[in-house]
């Protein structure tokens, strides 16, 4: 078996990734998977310059940001998909929001919050950076702020316990924008590529059991995110792992074109992706 670092985040985006830890999916390709949770994901690209990763699922923004640097990584699979939502205060309408909590620089939550700003009439608000997606719903909740940005579940979970309403989605600004997808270094791909495509069939298969058995996906996540299985649930009714949303180009152009615009990237990104490995394992399930 061979042994191999994975580090996760908590969210709808990492399903794909705990199913398959749990029902066995990377020890049938012959991988001791060893998991971590990092507190934010900004933390995971610096695990790779340690070497302390082999794979991630981290944002794609964030991994399109690494192009030309020495922690180079790259996508090979799709996963979060219109992932990140804004959330408003109950009771408050969008015309009476003054303040927004928002993450770091960089990851989806971000950048919809920045895209929406002027379609929400949100131009002049005050913008309250968090450390981390945590942070945001922590803000939000302890009412320091009128509305924030985060990923599913957090945002139906806040519905759900009628803390807050979603008013809008990635999918508003950017229909078929993916979120975090499943990470490696181009080190890695380069040196170990049937190792990488043993991990990609693995997502893959969890991927497709998230979709067939949302109540039992439910169950198994519930021990990573922490969150009532309920809320899960309830999430993965609008929101799917989807592992082809890494090819929605047209969503992605605008995405990338919002980071420059902002200063979040110097040059436009044309390496960060490699789904030859996906296309391998897409067409050995349809054999």
């Amino acid at each position: 078996m061979d042994k191999v670092d994975l580090s996760l985040l908590r969210g709808i985006c990492q399903t794909s990734a705990y199913v398959a830890y749990e029902k066995g999916f990377f020890n049938d390709e012959g991988m001791d998977v060893g998991l971590s949770i990092p507190a934010t994901a900004w933390q995971v690209p610096q695990k790779f310059e340690e070497g302390a990763n082999r794979f991630a699922v981290i944002p794609w923004t964030r991994v399109a940001a690494t192009e030309g640097s020495d922690s180079h990584l790259v996508v090979v699979a799709g996963s979060g998909y219109e992932e990140a939502a804004i959330v408003v205060r109950k009771g408050m309408t969008i015309e009476e929001v003054h303040s927004v909590t928002v993450p770091q620089r960089g990851g989806m939550k971000d950048l919809t919050a920045m895209g929406l700003l002027e379609s929400l009439g949100w131009e002049g608000v005050e913008k309250l950076r968090q450390p981390s997606g945590d942070g945001t719903i922590i803000s939000f909740f302890g009412e320091g702020a009128d509305a924030a940005s985060m990923v599913e579940l957090y945002a139906t979970m806040l519905q759900e316990m009628e803390v807050g309403k979603i008013v809008r989605r990635t999918g508003d600004i950017w229909p078929g924008a993916p979120g975090c997808c499943l990470t490696t270094s181009a080190f890695i791909r380069d040196k170990q590529p049937d190792l990488v495509y043993r991990m990609v069939k693995s997502f893959l298969r969890g991927a497709e059991f998230v979709q067939e058995n949302p109540d039992e996906t439910s169950t198994i996540a519930h021990r990573y995110i922490g969150m009532h299985p309920k809320f899960i649930r309830k999430a993965l009714e609008s929101n799917r792992p989807q592992v082809n949303g890494i090819r929605n180009d047209a969503a992605m152009e605008k995405v990338l074109s919002l980071m420059l615009d902002l200063g979040y990237i110097d040059r436009m990104p044309i390496h960060y992706r490699d789904l030859t490995f996906l296309d391998r394992a897409l067409g050995e399930r349809t054999q």
